[in-house]
This record gives structure tokens, sequence and C-alpha cells, in this order.
């Protein structure tokens, strides 16, 4: 597997398929204002996306589903349920999350995906120790490409 840390906006990255760090869909989609990763989701994909994840019934902390991409160029986006009732992070959720999204592009023979810092922002994780745990648990999957995790920044650094 290759891994790749970067700085921008993950609806940006040219991969076949993303990672949106959602909670455990109990709570109707239509009934939140969807922020980071899944309001801009919502904003530049649609709500496809959401109507399907809804469909899905309610998701196991750390676990991961997938959908259509809606309007989006990715073949499918992955919503791991990486915050609990309470809307926080823990690092049994945001390494569960990991591992379980990346258990799903395997099986679906994807060649790259992107994932945002799952649990920092919404979940309260800070965004060091959640790269840190993402990170760590990334080298314990299995994967035949190429993981891209996102740190979100509006206006990229480049690359040195």
């Amino acid at each position: 597997m290759k891994i790749a840390i970067v700085d921008g906006d993950l609806l940006d990255q040219d991969v076949e398929v993303i990672v949106n760090a959602w909670n455990r869909n109990i709570i109707p989609w239509w009934l939140l204002i969807p922020q980071g990763v899944s309001g801009a989701i919502k904003r530049r994909g649609g709500t496809q996306p959401f109507r399907e994840l809804g469909r899905l019934g309610a998701i196991p902390l750390g676990q991961a589903v997938e959908t259509s991409a809606g309007k989006l160029p990715f073949k499918s986006i992955i919503h791991v349920a990486g915050i609990n009732m309470l809307w926080r992070s823990s690092e049994r959720s945001i390494r569960d999350s990991v591992k379980n999204a990346i258990a799903i592009a395997r099986s679906r023979g994807y060649g790259s995906i992107a994932l945002p810092l799952i649990g920092a922002g919404s979940g309260g994780g800070r965004a060091d120790k959640v790269q840190s745990m993402i990170e760590s648990e990334l080298n314990q999957c299995q994967f035949d490409g190429e993981v891209r995790v996102v740190r979100y920044c509006a206006t990229p650094k480049p690359r040195t």
C-alpha cells in the first residue's frame, strides 16, 4: 500500500472512492445540518448518497457502508460511523472506521481511496493525534493501492 498525507480538499482528490466521516445513522440525515465532509458532499454531490445511506439503517460504531457518489466523480462513497451518539470519536471508533473502510475498498477492487481525518472536527479529536492513529491503523491493513489521508486545507500548500 502506498500512503500519502496531503493537504487540501477531500472532494478534489484524484481517487476512485472517498470516505465520509459520518455518524451512527440513527438520526435521519435530513434532520441534520451536514458539516465538514458531509456538508461538502451534499453541496457538491447532491442528496442521493444520503438518501441511500438513510435506507441502510443504523451503523454500528466504527463500521462502514457504501453508497453511490451522487454527482461527484468517484465510483462510490464509503461512509464510516466514526463518532458516537454524543458526537465524539474515540481511538477505537477511528481505528475501526479506517479498518472497515479499507476492507470495503479492498473487497470491491478499488485502486485508490482518500479519507479525511476521521474523528477530528465534529468528533472532537485533535488533528495530529487522529492522523497518527489513522497512519498506525493503515499500516496494519492489507490494500494493494493508494491511500490518501487528506488534512483539510482550503488552499493546499505546495509540496516540497
